[in-house]
């Protein structure tokens, strides 16, 4: 499984109008909107590296109210869900 966060900034007024789009776009699994110097956190997962790169270049590309994304690639995930489920199971 291929994890990224992109952090976009998009055009003045247009937040929740893009957040609605891009969760249309296939791979693109949760949107946040954020303080700082980004508008939207957008967390996609994909099976593979190309299905990944399809979406950041191509699918995002195209919405016009997009104006800047920094794409972060997820290494490791640490998760208080998959901890419990251990513990659950009695994984010590």
């Amino acid at each position: 499984m291929v994890t990224a966060l992109v952090l976009i900034n998009v055009q003045r007024g247009t937040v929740n109008e893009t957040a609605q789009r891009l969760l249309e776009v296939k791979g693109v699994a949760e949107v946040y909107s954020v303080t700082g110097e980004y508008d939207l956190v957008a967390l996609l997962r994909f099976q593979n590296y190309e299905d990944l790169a399809s979406v950041v270049t191509d699918h995002m590309l195209k919405l016009t109210t997009i104006t800047k994304t920094h794409t972060l690639m997820g290494f490791k995930v640490f998760s208080r869900a998959d901890l419990q489920q251990a513990w659950d199971l009695g994984v010590e």
